[in-house]
């Protein structure tokens, strides 16, 4: 994480527990020339439209008061969402045997992207089971590693 998303998670953290959810993620990019803060939230059974409300609220005068961004930016507050960002090795871990879906820098094997099950994560290997075959990756092959609804 950037010192920003780390700064941002710091003061999220607090505020999303107390709501009753998880922070997942505290994303700071640029889209379109606009810079965006995201702060993405989870919870048991679902995040709610009112829990990312409520969160928001509850978090952007702190966000104010703070100031950890310089420049001007739209703040969202989102669900992790059902196909999320696995990033974490305690991402990896707790979606073991869950579909994913692999984006690779180079392509591999002449694809850019492969679905299969995660079957592990070890310093910063990915392990995917694809078929009957287990093939392994590195973060340094990776672009990203997200949950995918269907295999």
């Amino acid at each position: 994480m950037s010192k920003v998303t780390e700064k941002v998670a710091a003061l999220a953290e607090p505020i999303v527990k107390e709501n009753g959810c998880r922070l997942w993620d505290v994303e700071f990019v640029r889209e379109a020339g606009t810079w965006f803060l995201r702060v993405y939230i989870d919870r048991d059974g679902g995040v709610s439209i009112d829990d990312c409300e409520r969160i928001s609220r509850a978090l952007d005068p702190i966000l104010d008061r703070e100031d950890p961004i310089p420049q001007s930016y739209t703040f969202e507050v989102s669900s992790a969402g059902c196909e999320r960002r696995l990033r974490r090795p305690s991402d990896f871990e707790q979606f073991i045997g869950a579909p994913v879906k692999l984006s690779f820098y180079e392509p591999q094997e002449g694809s850019r992207s492969l679905l299969g099950v995660l079957e592990g994560y070890e310093d910063g290997t990915v392990r995917v089971r694809v078929g009957n075959d287990v093939k392994e990756f590195t973060e340094k092959q990776l672009a990203q590693v997200n949950l995918h609804e269907e295999i």
